[in-house]
């Protein structure tokens, strides 16, 4: 018997791009780190370090460009990739919630809990993009 490839299950038996996801695990593993520094230098700044409330501001900074970055990154996974699309979402929300964070600095009451919502969002596209699951190709 001969068997029948039809264009769309051919489609689904090919990996996500290899360079496309590798960059994507790479800003969002660099984003995680990212967020460990700048909080640590938070909980420092809190116990009266006024020099590390400027290295706060600064590593969050960095946080704000590697967003930048991942979400490129996740939408080229997204779109040509065709991987999944909701991590292209998820770092869309992780810039915004970060940028509410740059504004929102003197409220702790929205600061902190806004900063627990960037480590659940980024641990979230950090385990799906290091998961075999990340390299499915969606039809």
């Amino acid at each position: 018997m001969q068997e029948v490839i039809t264009q769309g299950s051919a489609a689904q038996t090919r990996p996500v791009s290899t360079g496309l996801l590798y960059g994507l695990r790479v800003l969002v593993t660099a984003q995680a780190a990212g967020l460990i520094v700048a909080a640590s230098f938070a909980g420092q700044a809190v116990n009266g370090g006024a020099d590390l409330a400027e290295t706060h501001v600064m590593a969050g900074m960095a946080v704000h460009l590697i967003a930048l970055l991942q979400i490129v990154a996740a939408v080229l996974v997204w779109r040509p990739g065709r991987g999944a699309g909701w991590p292209a979402l998820a770092s869309l929300g992780l810039f915004l919630i970060g940028m509410g964070q740059h504004f929102s600095w003197e409220a702790l009451g929205t600061h902190v809990p806004s900063g627990l919502a960037l480590f659940g969002l980024t641990v979230a596209v950090l385990v799906w993009a290091w998961s075999p699951r990340a390299a499915v190709r969606r039809s």
